[in-house]
């Protein structure tokens, strides 16, 4: 498989894991306390524009030509660094009721800076 094969995998397996966390974060929002619904409700809504732009930086660099590869690929890195930023911030929440404390954001496997699709 290329680079740019298991990039795209990479970035593909990535958008599976944020739609699960999104669905997570609704989860948790549906038995917050109204103020923490109102913003976990922005959070997830952020938090789909992102992935949906993610999403479509994807299909571009799956269409790209060579010449075009490294561009793309930068944009779709930066892209990954604005949702990782985003679901960090979003994790800030008070956690459920009788649920377990929240996971510190700099826990969670997508905010250490060292992790990302070229930096295994």
């Amino acid at each position: 498989m290329s680079k740019r094969d298991e990039f795209i995998e990479q970035m593909k397996a990535r958008l599976d894991e944020w739609n699960a966390e999104i669905d997570e974060l609704a989860a948790r929002a549906r038995q917050a306390s109204d103020e923490a619904q109102v913003k976990y409700e922005e959070d997830i809504e952020r938090l789909k524009q992102r992935r949906d732009e993610t999403r479509r930086r994807l299909d571009e660099l799956q269409h790209a030509s060579e010449a075009a590869w490294d561009s793309l690929r930068q944009g779709m890195e930066e892209s990954w660094e604005l949702m990782r930023k985003a679901f960090r911030d979003a994790w800030r929440h008070e956690p459920p009721p009788g649920g377990p404390p929240d996971v510190s954001p700099d826990d969670r496997p997508d905010s250490r800076p060292d992790e990302g699709p070229d930096r295994q």
